[in-house]
């Protein structure tokens, strides 16, 4: 056996060894798809936002309305982010799905049952603190703890799947941060965290990876 044969068995031990320990069928495609269900949604909550007579008390960002708007408002903006969340779930796992069977590869593993778990743990709790600020009428600070709770979930999930995960995951929390610093901006920064920056990366992983 020669050296390249050497190299080419401790490449596929090494590849073995990542699907083991690692879910690397991730879709880049969701990735942008995801992106796209955030801006479509993103452009309809401005609407929303625009078609109410509002004034913020930027002290502390509670929406000062009649209250009959108010409850018609957030239960509309609640349910805009539910059906985005949902769609881009559902998208997520059928082309994950459809690419780990095109790379012979199990989509429930002990790998991917880690990466869900890790993900969901900071997520659900994120959901609760944020479900928590909206019914004491705190809307600015939503966005942010949205960015910054969904980037600690990547980042914890990203040792159970691609690397590059864990780069996004810190650019969202950036983002999470910048939109406290400049505060009452949180919907733009929405657009940047969960869209534009899911449709960036989605794409660099589906022309890198996908597409080879």
């Amino acid at each position: 056996m020669n050296e390249k044969d050497y190299l080419k068995d401790i490449s596929e031990i090494k590849d073995i060894m990542n699907r083991s320990t690692r879910f690397i069928s991730l879709s880049g495609l969701s990735g942008i798809l995801a992106g796209t269900y955030a801006l479509l949604g993103a452009f309809i909550a401005y609407k929303l936002l625009e078609d109410v007579n509002y004034n913020f008390d930027y002290s502390t960002e509670i929406l000062k309305t009649n209250y009959t708007i108010l409850g018609s408002l957030k239960n509309s903006l609640i349910g805009l982010a539910l059906i985005v969340a949902f769609l881009s779930a559902i998208t997520g796992y059928v082309l994950t799905k459809k690419k780990a069977k095109k790379n012979n590869e199990n989509i429930w593993t002990p790998a991917s049952r880690q990466l869900i778990s890790s993900f969901a743990i900071p997520m659900i709790t994120g959901g609760v603190f944020i479900f928590l600020l909206i019914e004491r009428g705190i809307y600015g600070i939503a966005a942010p703890a949205a960015l910054i709770f969904y980037g600690l979930a990547l980042i914890n999930a990203s040792k159970y799947t691609l690397s590059q995960v864990r780069f996004l995951g810190v650019l969202e929390i950036l983002l999470g941060l910048l939109a406290l610093v400049f505060f009452g901006n949180g919907l733009l920064f929405w657009i940047l965290g969960f869209g534009i920056l899911h449709i960036i990366y989605g794409a660099l992983m589906y022309f890198k990876i996908e597409r080879n």
